[in-house]
């Protein structure tokens, strides 16, 4: 594969998250704490090579990589691991640096082996409009912190079966207390709903001027998704919905949310260019 193909540094990338994954895996069956310098380490090694294959990938499109389903998908990935970046060292929460590797090797590799995610490169799709790439690259963000809140619900649900099946050993030692994770999770639902709200405030303000370059599907699509994390929010500062409840609804929201990604991919640029078939292998 061409070193000078963005798909190669994609490539690497996955291997790096995949290598967490595994480092984190042999930890787990082994019951031991993996190093969290390690696998900090090798997340921020795929992070660098993610950036600069998004950075390729964008000079080639003329934009923010967001013409088609593959770039949305590692998009999404890039946003999650920036946000851990962030969260995660900050709160030293070791396991999250596993999750999410397992979450940005599944989304990086499963694009990757998707040729057909990846068979037109949509140039300039949003049609040299900055509010409109904002718009999306914000929304796509959203999506990214919601990723990560995923992944800290998960957790939560491992911390409190072991407070619950007195499991305190092993793995489970390293789990983080179940208030932080609560915290945690309840500040990353707000900053999403806030995130993704500010996008589609960002995109009604255009759409109002322009009501021909509405996609109504795209937009039924995306204000569902946030109506439905905005309900859980409310319910949570309501405390109506919280603990396990919360922490399931939070991951069958993330999966919603994923499997309407193919239904808000950019169908066609708003102007500009055509869209140009990948001859990129």
């Amino acid at each position: 594969m061409d070193p000078s193909t963005d798909r190669f540094w994609f490539w690497l990338a996955g291997a790096c998250y995949f290598a967490g994954l595994a480092l984190g895996t042999s930890a787990v069956l082994r019951r031991r704490a993996h190093s969290r310098g390690i696998m900090n380490a090798i997340v921020v090694v795929g992070y660098v090579l993610h950036t600069y294959a998004l950075y390729l990938r964008g000079l080639e499109v003329r934009g923010c990589p967001l013409g088609n389903q593959f770039e949305i998908f590692q998009f999404t990935a890039w946003s999650a691991t920036s946000l851990y970046l962030v969260v995660g060292t900050t709160f030293r929460i070791s396991l999250l640096g596993y999750f999410t590797s397992m979450l940005s090797a599944a989304l990086t590799l499963l694009s990757l082996s998707m040729p057909a995610w990846d068979a037109e490169h949509r140039i300039n799709v949003f049609g040299g409009n900055a509010w409109i790439e904002f718009h999306a690259a914000l929304a796509l963000f959203s999506y990214g912190v919601f990723g990560l809140l995923s992944l800290t619900s998960i957790l939560f649900l491992l911390r409190h079966f072991s407070l619950k099946n007195k499991q305190l050993d092993g793995t489970f030692a390293f789990l983080p207390s179940i208030v932080d994770l609560d915290q945690i999770g309840h500040r990353l639902l707000i900053t999403g709903v806030v995130l993704l709200a500010t996008s589609l405030l960002v995109g009604a303000s255009w759409w109002t001027r322009n009501p021909g370059a509405v996609n109504p599907v795209k937009i039924a699509v995306t204000a569902s998704i946030w109506i439905a994390y905005a309900v859980a929010l409310a319910l949570r500062l309501r405390g109506r919905l919280q603990g396990k409840r919360l922490a399931k609804v939070c991951i069958a929201l993330f999966a919603v949310a994923l499997l309407s990604l193919s239904l808000i991919t950019p169908r066609r640029p708003v102007s500009g260019p055509a869209s140009v078939s990948s001859h990129q292998p």
